[in-house]
């Protein structure tokens, strides 16, 4: 099926106004265009043309002042599991899209479009209609890397698997289709490799070098090292250095490294370049102050050891959004092939470290997504390990348990350094925006209690993985904003309001439910005495501490909290004619 629904067309546009921009775009259609008022179709003569006609002017094409919408046709009656998923950055990793598509209920498969835009396109299909409704409500404009989703259904008779038209060979989530060359793809996850891809960043001028002649030197690396190697040649057009991505096992990385290096030093030679070309290895800011360890001493050491000079980039140079630092080795390349491997072993031993405290998170949270919270390295620097993960359960509904149907919407109030408001807000409200739309929570600041308050509360509203999310990322954003000291962990109180019937069960009998709260989560919870509760008759729990050790304490309280709701719900009056009583 190729015909095109185009929308917000303004109501001065003309049939003769649509064929005009399609002749100046150069996208043959097959039939005339019907016109209606605020919107159009027309038939395209196969599947390809209508792609590219949704990939050149869905949102990007103005008709009398007004972004035409481009997507595919489907009559209500042909809504099916069936979407088609565009504008995926070129460089993410399947796993955090699986992530991402998991959230919404079962994916039963996902295939890779072909197509010839610089962004990546699926097809996915999920277990039952209204999944891929609630999919195609949340994913459509969610964005990812600063790319804006596109999401639109497709009819049955465009999504029949891989012998249908330019489809990837994934179905059930098992091995993908080899893009044709020249197809963006969607870094794939070899078999056996580190969880922890090695990013490295190479000068420009280097970068034609390191493929050789029609992609001849690239290929025999990957071939002698084992290793998946990506080349992000189409990031930051213009910049003097552009990030490989080497997938393979530690050796497979190390082994890759060290022959990249070398191409660069054999290429500065034969071209007369006579600056020295350190390695710069990308690790995510999570990651680092662990490299340097306490007071310097593991990147001392490593110096020491492979007899290099190591420097690692400023936190200001960070966005919330690109948490990546450059970490910048000089030496021989032989020092610093050891360097390298030194460095990427205490980079993996933090990101192992993380996954056992991110596997008690997902226990506390049954069926808790890691992949799609954030809060790891996603397309750039390594995806969270499936074998890792508990999947969340099959249907619409989420991972979470509840009452009604629908995941429990919780307020959690967080009180950050009143400095900070700035930060958190962004340049006109820019950031609270795309942190609130990332989480998928209502974040709001609430007024200052005066003018020489030191700290302000944020109020967070959804469920338990937008909390997640969401707290997260503020924690995050204030230690790489230099509100917490280089050496300080970031620490923040909480609050948790309960029902006064409830504060007792949170005590427990003489503080044994509070104190083995505190020795499991590691963080302080305080429920002050003769409070007066407020007009809900709520009372507040205080919770202090660690990102990690904030959660485990709300979880156990939400936790909590289910086991009073479900004690206080009336139970269901028997139904039908009872049975008499054997004798």
């Amino acid at each position: 099926m190729n015909k095109l629904y185009i929308g917000n067309v303004s109501e001065e546009a003309s049939a003769v106004d649509l064929e005009s921009i399609f002749e100046q775009w150069k996208i043959p259609y097959s039939g005339p265009f019907l016109v209606k008022t605020g919107y159009a179709f027309v038939d395209c003569p196969d599947e390809k043309v209508a792609m590219k006609a949704i990939d050149t002017l869905s949102g990007k094409v103005e008709l009398h002042g007004k972004l035409l919408e481009v997507e595919h046709s489907v009559p209500k009656r042909q809504r099916s599991c069936k979407l088609q998923i565009r504008n995926i950055p070129p460089h993410m990793q399947w796993e955090v899209l699986d992530g991402l598509l998991a959230q919404y209920g079962t994916v039963e498969s996902c295939e890779q479009v072909n197509t010839e835009t610089e962004t990546a396109v699926v097809n996915v299909r999920y277990g039952a209609k209204d999944q891929a409704r609630q999919a195609l409500e949340k994913l459509n404009g969610f964005l990812m890397e600063s790319y804006a989703l596109k999401v639109s259904y497709i009819p049955d008779e465009l999504a029949t698997g891989p012998e249908g038209p330019g489809l990837g060979g994934r179905r059930g989530m098992a091995a993908r289709g080899t893009p044709r060359s020249g197809s963006p793809s969607l870094g794939a996850r070899p078999k056996m490799q580190s969880d922890v891809p090695l990013r490295m960043l190479v000068p420009t001028q280097f970068v034609g070098a390191i493929i050789g002649k029609e992609g001849s030197t690239i290929r025999n690396i990957t071939k002698q090292t084992h290793s998946k190697i990506d080349i992000h040649r189409k990031e930051n057009a213009g910049a003097a250095e552009k990030p490989i991505t080497v997938h393979s096992t530690p050796e497979g990385c190390s082994s890759a490294c060290r022959s990249i290096m070398e191409i660069m030093q054999k290429e500065a030679v034969d071209t007369k370049f006579t600056e020295e070309i350190p390695l710069k290895i990308l690790a995510h800011n999570n990651f680092v102050g662990r490299l340097i360890g306490k007071e310097g001493r593991n990147l001392k050491k490593i110096e020491q050891d492979t007899e290099t000079k190591i420097t690692i980039s400023p936190l200001q140079d960070l966005t919330l959004y690109n948490p990546e630092r450059t970490i910048t080795v000089k030496g021989s390349i032989e020092a610093c092939a050891q360097a390298e491997q030194e460095v990427m072993k205490k980079i993996r031993e933090a990101y192992d470290n993380d996954i056992a405290a991110m596997n008690l998170q997902s226990n506390l949270i049954p069926g808790l997504n890691l992949n799609a919270l954030g809060l790891f390295p996603g397309g750039a620097s390594g995806g969270v390990s499936p074998s890792m993960v508990s999947a969340p359960p099959a249907g619409p509904q989420g991972a979470y348990p509840s009452f009604g149907g629908q995941p429990e919407t919780e307020t959690v109030y967080l009180f950050i350094p009143a400095l900070a408001v700035g930060a958190i807000i962004g340049k006109q409200g820019q950031h609270i925006k795309q942190l609130s739309r990332f989480a998928g929570a209502s974040i709001k600041i609430a007024p200052a209690d005066g003018v020489e308050a030191k700290q302000r509360m944020v109020i967070i509203t959804g469920p338990p993985e937008a909390q997640f999310k969401a707290q997260g990322r503020i924690f995050g954003k204030l230690k790489e904003e230099n509100f917490f000291g280089p050496k300080e962990e970031v620490k923040l109180e909480a609050h948790i309001k309960v029902p006064s019937s409830a504060a007792g069960r949170v005590i427990g009998k003489g503080g044994k439910t509070v104190n083995e709260l505190q020795n499991l989560s590691s963080a302080e919870v305080v429920v002050p005495r003769d409070q007066t509760p407020d007009e809900n008759d709520q009372v507040v729990v205080k919770i202090s501490g660690h990102f990690y050790a904030s959660q485990v304490a709300q979880r156990r309280i939400q936790e909590i909290l289910s086991q009073v709701r479900r004690q206080q719900e009336p139970k269901p009056a028997p139904s039908g004619p009872s049975l008499a009583r054997r004798k």
